[in-house]
């Protein structure tokens, strides 16, 4: 390959980037527009019952190495992330006995609950399940 060859493909290459950070869209809303619905989190209370107090704890407070779900920690360590970002992290490694077992739909009442517990309002609708409109709420530790 030239130099004029390798200048051609490096600017090929740049120009599709744009594109590519165009086509995942800004957040556009937050936790604190009421993302979630009471009853989504109440079916999510049931899950984190089952499959997630072993080890967080029945007040999402965490234990010994496992982190918490809810408090300053927990929060900071997720903002300025999306629920997408939080979503995927629940969906691949959770729960650590059985990774990658919980269905989208488990994991956004999960997500809810998560949101209740933290004091986060809830809306009228659901949290969806798709990855990518969760990726369009953005995680905020503090109200604007």
């Amino acid at each position: 390959m030239n130099a004029k060859t390798t200048l051609a493909a490096a600017l090929a290459l740049a120009a599709t980037i744009p594109i590519a950070a165009a086509r995942q869209p800004a957040p556009t809303r937050s936790v604190w527009n009421g993302v979630y619905s009471e009853e989504q989190a109440k079916r999510g209370n049931a899950l984190y019952t089952q499959y997630c107090s072993s080890c967080h704890g029945p007040e999402l407070a965490g234990a010994e190495i496992t982190p918490p779900l809810v408090g300053g920690a927990f929060a900071s360590n997720w903002d300025g992330l999306t629920l997408g970002d939080l979503s995927e992290r629940i969906r691949i490694s959770m729960p650590a006995d059985k990774p990658g077992t919980l269905a989208r739909q488990q994991v956004a009442d999960l997500l809810a609950f998560i949101l209740s517990a933290g004091r986060f309002p809830a809306g009228s609708a659901e949290l969806p399940r798709d990855a990518e409109l969760l990726k369009q709420i953005k995680f905020e530790a503090k109200a604007p």
